[in-house]
């Protein structure tokens, strides 16, 4: 899918700037273009070069969350709410471990660590699949959770908007954990509603309960506000949160006599590669989307988009990040470059460079997800999994446009 999206960016990019040459006699047109490859190739590796430092920091952070056992505490909370929603997996099985597992590596952005223990927790529920070809229901509904789980830790995004040098890089959180728990809560439903899970039983209304209790109380709180004190005090909040889990994190390791500054540092190490290896990728899909852009195409689209909103009468503001919200279910990475670019042309502290951010961080890559780990365990008929996960896409990318209205509009 990523082959064939990058591909299109350059011949649909060639084709229209041909069009503006031979047609409309732009004889900058190619110039244009060639200015857009270079400068992105070479603005990509700077982006590369500066995420270093705040993904050795985040990553470091994570390694001692991870090797201080902090997720298994986690698991243990959740292993009942996936005994409740999955009664056809028994008790103790190596499937449920591993997906409990999961979804806290996922939540927490530990994404080295998420995707390994997913394709396990796929093939061990492949043991308990009658037909080996066919996704079960306990596949499907992992995997929508999966693919719309809420994040708790956008460590990705707050590095980008970092680099891109915002005054608050986590002034996005508390509109983040809002969108994430729509597509969740979404894609939640629609699963239940196909699979007839009953979502009044005691234990699945206890946890959703309570969380939607959380999240109902952040809306009530922040709906009080005038704009310039939701935005302060949504920046203290996340600002407080995310450091007081970090504390937890410290003080945990410490507890369990575990060497946190070891712990830091090799996570760190990680880190650093981690902004080393994404270079190639981050210049690859730059400068597709460059040329994309400089042609004129991109601007085509979006004006396009834009005219048909108008005629409905709503407010177009949020066309210029929908390259992101596009993007999104297709290609994590294509997303991402979505997002950098939305911020270099608009400003990473614009509407449309928050809109990108909270859309970036509001559910996953649904087609990535089944791919990967349907493909690891030779699944053909996905059944409902695919219009479920993208039901809890279109509901997170929606309610991502609301939220920013309502916090930075």
């Amino acid at each position: 899918m990523l082959n064939i999206l990058w591909i299109f960016f350059f011949i649909s990019a060639f084709i229209t700037a041909l069009f503006k040459l031979v047609f409309l006699g732009d004889l900058l047109i190619f110039n244009q273009i060639m200015d857009a490859l270079f400068a992105l190739s070479k603005t990509a590796f700077e982006i590369s070069l500066g995420l270093t430092g705040v993904l050795a920091l985040w990553l470091g952070i994570m390694r001692i969350a991870e090797t201080s056992g902090f997720i298994l505490i986690i698991t243990r909370w959740l292993s009942p709410l996936f005994c409740t929603l999955m009664p056809e997996v028994p008790a103790n099985h190596p499937a449920l471990c591993a997906m409990v597992m999961n979804i806290p590596a996922n939540a927490l952005g530990l994404d080295n660590a998420a995707t390994p223990l997913g394709i396990k927790a796929m093939q061990e529920l492949q043991k308990l699949n009658p037909n080996k070809d066919t996704a079960s229901n306990a596949q499907i509904l992992f995997l929508v959770i999966n693919t719309s789980a809420v994040t708790l830790f956008p460590i990705t995004i707050f590095t980008y908007r970092a680099q891109m040098g915002v005054a608050q890089p986590t002034d996005v959180f508390i509109p983040i954990l809002l969108a994430t728990y729509v597509s969740t809560l979404a894609g939640l439903l629609a699963v239940a509603s196909v699979q007839k899970i009953n979502l009044l039983d005691k234990t699945i209304v206890s946890y959703l309960g309570g969380f939607t209790g959380l999240v109902a109380s952040l809306v009530y709180y922040f709906y009080q506000l005038n704009q310039y004190d939701m935005l302060m005090q949504s920046a203290l909040l996340s600002n407080f949160i995310l450091f007081t889990l970090i504390i937890v994190f410290i003080c945990h390791a410490a507890y369990k006599k575990i060497d946190a500054y070891q712990a830091f540092i090799e996570g760190a190490k990680e880190g650093f590669q981690t902004a080393i290896m994404i270079i190639p990728y981050l210049v690859a899909m730059l400068v597709a989307i460059g040329v994309f852009r400089a042609s004129g195409c991109l601007d085509l689209l979006m004006n396009l988009l834009r005219y048909v909103i108008l005629q409905v009468g709503l407010d177009t503001q949020f066309i210029d990040a929908t390259p992101t919200a596009l993007m999104k279910p297709f290609s994590g990475s294509g997303a991402r470059a979505m997002m950098v670019d939305t911020m270099q042309t608009f400003g990473a502290d614009s509407f449309a460079g928050r809109l990108s951010s909270i859309v970036q961080g509001s559910t996953e890559t649904t087609f990535y997800v089944l791919s990967v780990y349907f493909g690891a365990v030779g699944i053909k008929n996905i059944r409902h999994a695919l219009a479920c996960g993208i039901i809890a896409d279109f509901a997170g990318i929606t309610a991502a446009i609301f939220i920013a209205y309502w916090f930075f509009a």
